[in-house]
């Protein structure tokens, strides 16, 4: 199955009509804040202890983020390693995935690992096994494939498992009903 170029760039629109973008600030975050387990977190625990010891990272990155928040990141970071280049003169979308696949065995297990934490995210966002275990049977078929010299990193080009996985995620969220 071989994605369309417009299914993969073109930015999705959520339940509430706006497009997801993964640039969000602090005054348009909505919904509830979760941790990295996945847990809601309570309003009043989001305010610091100690007001005047604080530390400034220059965004969000180390920040709660919500649902929608964590999702865009997933949805950046798969583009980043899936789609983010195109081979000169061709259609032939490539990502830093198939460039660090480049390095024999290092490079797939490397981005065998980033896929994993992908995978990881998911499954602290709600996703049931099922949706889980797709995502790691795509994430073993791209790295078990890319162990294969030449013709692996071509398969990585081709698969993009990342972006499936994500584009998994954000099917079941779009499926599941809002609480």
């Amino acid at each position: 199955m071989i994605m369309q170029d417009d299914d993969i760039i073109a930015p999705r629109k959520s339940r509430t009509g706006q497009t997801s973008q993964a640039g969000f600030s602090r005054s348009e975050a909505r919904g509830p804040v979760i941790d990295q387990e996945g847990r809601e977190i309570p309003a009043e625990n989001l305010r610091p202890q100690f007001q005047d010891f604080r530390f400034e990272f220059g965004g969000t990155a180390f920040a709660p983020l919500t649902r929608e928040q964590r999702l865009a990141r997933l949805e950046a970071l798969a583009k980043l390693l899936d789609v983010a280049f195109i081979l000169p003169g061709t259609n032939i979308r490539y990502g830093i995935d198939g460039l660090i696949g480049l390095i024999p065995v290092v490079g797939d297990i490397i981005t065998t690992a980033i896929s994993l934490w992908l995978v990881r995210e998911a499954r602290a966002l709600g996703a049931p096994w099922h949706v889980t275990a797709r995502m790691l049977g795509n994430v073993a078929l791209d790295g078990v494939v890319g162990l294969v010299p030449v013709a692996g990193d071509a398969f990585d080009v081709m698969f993009r498992a990342n972006v499936r996985n994500v584009r998994l995620l954000r099917r079941w969220l779009e499926k599941r009903p809002r609480i």
